[in-house]
Order: C-alpha cells, then sequence, then structure tokens
C-alpha cells in the first residue's frame, strides 16, 4: 500500500535547494501517498508552502517529516534528524559518503536504510537517477557566468565604431559533465574556450562543443576508472601536468576548474606559479571549492585577489540555481522512488536490482556499501593507533 513520503528542509547556511517541487510531490499524491512538507522547505527554491498545498501535501515541523516510511534530503541529516526518524524509514538524498563515511554509521545505528544518491551506478538504465550529473551540469554553467561576470572585460568578439574588442580566452580544466557544460555556456557567451582532462577519451566531447582540446605531454596510463571518473595522478606525473599547463593558463582570461575524484580531496591542477603568470585581471573560478579547490590559493567560501588574478572558492554552485537545480535533483529522486515501488504504489526496493544494491549505504542496522565500509575501518584503524 502506499506510504509517506518526508520532505525535509536544507539548514545549512548556503543551501538553497529543495528535494521535492510541489509538481512532483502533486504526482506522489496521485499514487495515493501522504507527502509531508517541512516549514518553508522550498522558500528558497520558488516554491513555497502555500503551493505544496496546493499540490496536496501537508505542511509540517521538521519531526513530522523526518517520521514518514521515506524522507528525502538535500543534505546529511543532523544527528537530531536522524534521532527523528522511526527505526525502518528510509532515507534517500546527496549524504556525501565517502567524504564523510561516519554518517553511515549513525544511520546504521538508528536503524535507518539509506540510499545515496552520490553512490547511482553509471549505466544507462540510471541515467533518470543520476543526480551527481544533473547537478554538475548546473554548476558548469554557473561557473561560467561566474566568470564572465568577475572578469572586467568581455567575452564575446565585440566590433565597435571604436575599434573591435577580441574575444576573452577561457581555460576549462576538468571534462566531466560540470566542465563540458562550462565550456557550452563560454562559447555561448562568446569566449574563445579550450579544454583539459587527463582523460584521452575526453578530447572528442570538448572538441564537439567547439572548444580546443589541451594536450599535455605526460605519460598517463589507465586514467579513468570502471564509472568513468579520473583517477587519482602519481606525484610524479602531477607535478608534469601542473608545469606543463602553465604556459595555456598564461594565456587564460578565465580558467574554470572542475577536477573532482570521488572520495578524494580535489586534484592540485593550479600552483600559484600558474596563477601568478595569468594576465592582469584574470579569474579563475574553482568549481572543485567543496573539496578544497584545485587551485592552491583557494580559499573555499569565498573570493580573493592573489598576483592580480581573482580567485572564486563557491562551495555550492548548485544552490545558486535553486529553482531549477531543485526541479532537476527532485526528478532524480523521483526517478529512484518509481524504481522502489510495486503496481500498488507500495514501497519495496528490488534488492536484486543492481542499481538498488550500489546506491544502498545502510540496511538493517549495518553499512553495506563496501567502499564505504572500507573508509570507516581505515578511520577506526587510524583511531587506535593515534
Amino acid at each position: 500500500m502506499p506510504a509517506t513520503l518526508g520532505i525535509l528542509r536544507a539548514t545549512t547556511a548556503d543551501e538553497t535547494r529543495v528535494p521535492c517541487t510541489p509538481k512532483i510531490a502533486g504526482e506522489w499524491v496521485e499514487k495515493g501517498w501522504t507527502v509531508r512538507v517541512e516549514t518553508g522547505a522550498g522558500a528558497e527554491a520558488l516554491a513555497p508552502d502555500a503551493a505544496f498545498e496546493e499540490a496536496g501535501a501537508t505542511i509540517t515541523d521538521r519531526e513530522g517529516a523526518a517520521q514518514a516510511d521515506v524522507v528525502w534530503g538535500v543534505e546529511p541529516p543532523d544527528e537530531e534528524t536522524i534521532g527523528e526518524m522511526a527505526p525502518g524509514a528510509t532515507l534517500v538524498g546527496m549524504l556525501h559518503p565517502l567524504d564523510a563515511p561516519g554518517i553511515a554509521s549513525a544511520l546504521a545505528d538508528a536503524k535507518v536504510t539509506a540510499f545515496a544518491m552520490e553512490l547511482v551506478p553509471r549505466i544507462s538504465r540510471a541515467q533518470r537517477l543520476d543526480a551527481l550529473s544533473a547537478m554538475g551540469a548546473v554548476s558548469g554553467y554557473k561557473a561560467a557566468l561566474l566568470g564572465a561576470n568577475a572578469l572586467p572585460r568581455f567575452f564575446p568578439l565585440l566590433s565597435t565604431a571604436a575599434g573591435s574588442i577580441r574575444p576573452a580566452q577561457v581555460v576549462v580544466i576538468g571534462a566531466g559533465v560540470a566542465g563540458l557544460q562550462a565550456i557550452a555556456t563560454a562559447r555561448r557567451l562568446g569566449a574563445k574556450v579550450k579544454g583539459y582532462d587527463i582523460r584521452e577519451a575526453a578530447r572528442e566531447e570538448v572538441e564537439s562543443l567547439g572548444a580546443s582540446f589541451i594536450e599535455l605531454d605526460v605519460e598517463i596510463e589507465e586514467s579513468q576508472d570502471a564509472a568513468g571518473y579520473g583517477r587519482a595522478l602519481a606525484q610524479e606525473k602531477a607535478r608534469q601536468q601542473t608545469e606543463l599547463l602553465v604556459p595555456h593558463l598564461a594565456k587564460a582570461d578565465v580558467v574554470i576548474s572542475t577536477a573532482l575524484i570521488p572520495g578524494r580531496p580535489a586534484p592540485l591542477v593550479i600552483t600559484e606559479a600558474a596563477v601568478e603568470a595569468m594576465p592582469d585581471g584574470s579569474v579563475i573560478v574553482d568549481a572543485a571549492a567543496s573539496h578544497g579547490g584545485n587551485c592552491a590559493l583557494t580559499s573555499p567560501g569565498e573570493t580573493i585577489t592573489a598576483h592580480t588574478t581573482t580567485i572564486l572558492g563557491p562551495r555550492n554552485l548548485p544552490a545558486l540555481v535553486p529553482g531549477h537545480a531543485s526541479q532537476l535533483y527532485a526528478r532524480t529522486l523521483a526517478a529512484f522512488l518509481s524504481l522502489s515501488i510495486t503496481d500498488d504504489a507500495a514501497f519495496a526496493p528490488d534488492w536484486e536490482d543492481e542499481i538498488i544494491q550500489q546506491m544502498a549505504l545502510t540496511r538493517e542496522g549495518a553499512v553495506v556499501n563496501d567502499r564505504v565500509q572500507s573508509l570507516l575501518s581505515s578511520d577506526a584503524h587510524r583511531a587506535s593507533t593515534d
């Protein structure tokens, strides 16, 4: 039989997204579900309480939303929220399992079944659930706009009676979803764009968007893991990469860096020497700032100036576009829930399904994701030897 769906309001200072929209709430109400939305959950994402009520949802306090059978969130819950959830309840959201594995232990102890949207497998059948790619597209788009806004020059070629202005030179580091969207957006704004990625397979995608691919004379083997992400480079290869990038960055008006490796700090790609070589008034948008940053001088959450270059370190780019970011994120959650219900709209995940298996973080009081288990074991080992 249909269950209850709880929608949590984000509580961190820079988070403006909501994990459900009124439209999607209405769709689940039509299926017979009871939808409980925490007061003000969508206030910053163009989804006021009244819109949820019109869709048939109930506005409640945090405890009321947390005590639903299935709970959706944008961010990992705090201890109080976990304590309010009923044993056996299911939490689905961005839970940062590889960056902060301790959350998995807390959820397991509370007997909460949890599915992390970061663990969606990169297979064709799971594309509708791929929240990371959806948010990456938002991040890349916004990063390009931030770069254009911060640059004290034009992006496009501009011809006037007073003379012509050359187009801005933009370099995008990392050609994943965020990087490709940054390339596409910078191109639409009229900039001349180059893209770089350690994965040779990214060349075709970069060039398909009208950008040039930066090729460095560094031999890199197995630069891509089974999930399609870039692997961490060996120390010597990483040093060579940063040195060889300097001449390319020295010609850039704007650099947008998006290089991330799941479960690791962001790789250092832009050294201080590279920043110093950049033109006066140039801009770096470090889209990896939430994981420490790709630039040696990035200050996460702040905008600074170093060697005449403005360096932006936004922690949460999708939250700067909360309306559409929430729509996209909510659709991925709805796709997960649709995958997990029976014909009569009862919530019953198929534990034989590889998508369900790989997304599962906790179940029946235990952490069930192998990689998170390994991280927790490493943390416990380090603690015992300190």
